[in-house]
C-alpha cells in the first residue's frame, strides 16, 4: 500500500499494489470505516468518505471527493468518477463506469459493463452545471451491460433490462428495457419464469 493521506478503520484488509488518498495532493484525507476490504491494484483519491464493510474488486479506481456509505461493493475494473454520492447496501459490478456528480441512493444493484454518461454535448464550457443530472434512486436494480444517459432519473424499486438504453426518465416500480428503453410492466406483474417464486423481488417484501 502507498499513500499516507487516507485514515483507515478497525480490520482492514489491504492486498498488495494499493494506492490510498494519494492524489491530489492538495485534498483532505479519504476516511475509509471498519472492516474494508481494498483488493489490489486499487488507487482511492483523497478526499472520500467511504463508511463501514467497504470492499472493491481488483483495479478498481475511485477519484476524489465521493461519498459512499456502509456495505458497499465495487467491483474488479470498475471507475468511479469524483464528487458522486453512493448510499448504502449498493452493489456495483465489474467493468462500470460513474461519471462525475452521480446520486446512487440505498439499495441500488448495478449490473456488470453497465456505463453511466453525463453530459449532453461533449467537450462542454458549462459540464459542470450540464452533468449534475443522473439520479438513480432507491432499490433500483441496473441489468448487466445497461446505459444510462444524461438528465435520466431511475425510479425508485425499476429493473432496466440487460442491454438496454436508457434515454428518458424511468418511474418508480416498473420493469423497462430496450434501446430506447420503454416501460414494459409494473414490478408486481412480471413473472419468475422459472417458478422459483410467483413474482420476482416477492423475498424483499
Amino acid at each position: 500500500m502507498t499513500g499516507h493521506n487516507a485514515v483507515m478503520g478497525k480490520n482492514p484488509q489491504i492486498q498488495d499494489f494499493v494506492e490510498l488518498g494519494k492524489y491530489p495532493a492538495e485534498s483532505k484525507k479519504t476516511i475509509i470505516g471498519n472492516n474494508a476490504t481494498i483488493r489490489s491494484h486499487s488507487v482511492i483519491y483523497a478526499g472520500n468518505r467511504i463508511g463501514n464493510d467497504f470492499q472493491t474488486g481488483h483495479g478498481v479506481m475511485i477519484r476524489e471527493n465521493n461519498i459512499i456509505g456502509d456495505n458497499v461493493s465495487i467491483g474488479t475494473h470498475s471507475v468511479v468518477e469524483r464528487e458522486n454520492t453512493i448510499g448504502n447496501n449498493v452493489r456495483i459490478h465489474s467493468n462500470c463506469f460513474v461519471p462525475e456528480f452521480v446520486i446512487i441512493e440505498d439499495s441500488v444493484w448495478i449490473g456488470p459493463s453497465t456505463t453511466i454518461l453525463n453530459v449532453l454535448h461533449p467537450p462542454c464550457p458549462r459540464f459542470e452545471d450540464c452533468a449534475k443530472s443522473v439520479y438513480i434512486k432507491r432499490s433500483a436494480k441496473i441489468g448487466g451491460n445497461v446505459t444510462i444517459g444524461p438528465r435520466v432519473t431511475i425510479g425508485e424499486n425499476s429493473l432496466i433490462g440487460m442491454g438496454s438504453v436508457v434515454t428518458k426518465d424511468i418511474p418508480d416500480n416498473v420493469l423497462a428495457y430496450g434501446n430506447p428503453a420503454k416501460v414494459i410492466c409494473n414490478i408486481d406483474e412480471m413473472k419468475c419464469e422459472v417458478g422459483y417464486f410467483e413474482h420476482p423481488y416477492e423475498w424483499l417484501d
